[in-house]
């Protein structure tokens, strides 16, 4: 009898649950997906926190709610977040909605199983390593390992231990005592998660050694030589070094070959932080912009930002044909990854993560490649960087718009000069002035809920905007209104 019962529902009523989910999916396909990637509707629907939380009734309480309640509910939810599809939307470096990797995140959660093993997820660990072996050929390897990670910071980190049980693989029995005082390096326009990556590992912030960078955000090879003779002196061990391919800000990528002749000079890890710039590698037309890269040992790649794969598709690439990840991951957890199994256990590749329980992360950017081929999303780089163009040609026309630098990539930085500071460059108190520009911009904007862009300071420049191109819907039209955008918003200023 208990073969042939059927599956528990809202109940007991299967027909409910098929009745509330179409309904559910009908209110995303409106709110989230017509709605949510319209120009013509708001990006975001700003309320205060106060506000927000009476509009949401967000207290649990012991009794269940009607299902229309809870329909209103997920409209309310989908209502008052920000549409990050919309082609207004610019604050990140992510953004878009793309519908084949969307499939792909509605299969995954709800066949909700874990990329532990091949005995629970058979599909996924065999596309899972289709789809790393896809990304290293592009890097420029014709074999090695990876795994997905729960974000590019996690990649960078998985990266700073790996190099660190490379060199002293006592410490995952012995810990910090096995160690010596390390010193890894990286530019001062890295991402953050490096240094906190160091103190998350036990290195200490200390253990960062910033390198200078030029005036384009770029590593600069000969003070990286500099650091690490330093370093030396002071009796720290050089470990790794981190490259940036597409910098946070600027959008710089360092030169990778000249960091790579410094890495193989002091035998030290190569890792690239390739989080935003490695779409960059589909492209033929810009791939040069990561020469080098093949001679990393490790490698951190994002579909999830400017390919659009959707939150999260994060890869850290290996070289290394050794099982490095499981020889420093490893714990042999019995009751998951049993020896003598009925099939390959080399298919369970659970053991080689940190993590135990690890969400399905492949089948989005699977099912949008299937869809789009190479082809497509080359074009979908290549479409970027000619509305990059666009957009740096119109800022160069208009009165009150002042770029940064030239961008390389499809980060545009640029001030946006009100009325009242034109031709005042030379006044003492134009800087702070300046500063106060963006985030008023930015609060109407929000509030208004027409687009959001982000700012913030560098270095000793005041605050600018940083705009990403990076949405495939984005047309020419989309960047014409975001600078008459801040004009409109910015007249009275």
């Amino acid at each position: 009898m208990a073969a042939s019962r059927p599956f528990t529902a809202l109940h007991g009523d299967p027909m409910a649950v098929e009745s509330l989910l179409r309904d559910v999916f009908g209110i995303v396909v409106d709110e989230a997906i017509r709605k949510g990637t319209s120009a013509s509707e708001k990006v975001c629907e700003w309320k205060e926190p106060e506000e927000l939380k009476q509009l949401l009734d967000l207290e649990l309480q012991s009794q269940g709610e009607s299902r229309e309640r809870i329909l209103e509910r997920c409209r309310a939810v989908i209502h008052y977040s920000v549409k990050t599809g919309h082609p207004r939307f610019f604050n990140q470096l992510f953004s878009g909605l793309d519908p084949h990797a969307l499939a792909g995140r509605i299969i995954t959660e709800t066949l909700n199983t874990s990329q532990y093993t091949y005995e629970i997820a058979p599909v996924f660990v065999l596309m899972e390593e289709e789809v790393l072996k896809k990304l290293r050929a592009l890097v420029g390897w014709n074999s090695g390992d990876g795994v997905f990670c729960p974000g590019g910071s996690i990649s960078n980190m998985y990266a700073m231990n790996l190099a660190r049980y490379q060199r002293f693989p006592d410490c995952k029995q012995r810990g910090l005592r096995a160690l010596p005082p390390l010193a890894l390096f990286t530019s001062k326009e890295c991402h953050y998660s490096i240094s906190k990556g160091a103190a998350f590992l036990g290195l200490g912030t200390d253990s960062v050694r910033v390198v200078k960078a030029d005036e384009r955000g770029k590593m600069i090879p000969e003070d990286l030589e500099r650091q690490i003779s330093l370093a030396e002196a002071e009796g720290s061990v050089p470990f790794l070094v981190s490259a940036t391919s597409g910098t946070t800000v600027l959008g710089a990528f360092d030169p990778l070959d000249a960091i790579a002749d410094v890495c193989q000079r002091h035998g030290l890890w190569f890792h690239v932080d390739a989080a935003w710039g490695g779409s960059v590698l589909l492209s033929r037309t810009h791939r040069h912009l990561l020469d080098g890269i093949q001679r990393a040992d490790s490698v951190a790649w994002n579909p999830h930002k400017l390919l659009g794969a959707g939150l999260q598709c994060s890869a850290l690439l290996l070289r290394d044909t050794s099982n490095l990840l499981k020889r420093c991951h490893g714990s042999q957890a019995s009751y998951l990854f049993q020896q003598d199994k009925f099939y390959d256990v080399a298919l369970d590749t659970g053991d080689k993560v940190v993590q135990c329980g690890r969400r399905v992360d492949c089948l989005k950017l699977w099912l949008m490649w299937k869809a789009q081929g190479g082809q497509g999303l080359e074009q979908r780089i290549d479409q970027a960087f000619a509305l990059t163009r666009y957009l740096v040609e119109e800022i160069k026309k208009r009165q009150g718009f002042e770029l940064v630098m030239e961008p390389e990539f499809v980060n545009v930085c640029f001030w946006f000069v009100p009325p009242s500071l034109r031709g005042k460059k030379e006044s003492p108190d134009y800087s702070q002035r300046l500063s106060q520009v963006a985030p008023v911009l930015k609060e109407r904007m929000v509030k208004k809920g027409s687009m959001m862009i982000g700012y913030q300071p560098h270095g000793t420049r005041a605050n600018f905007f940083r705009m990403v191109v990076a949405n495939p819907i984005l047309v020419q039209a989309d960047i014409d209104f975001l600078l008459c955008e801040l004009e409109r918003l910015g007249q009275d200023l």
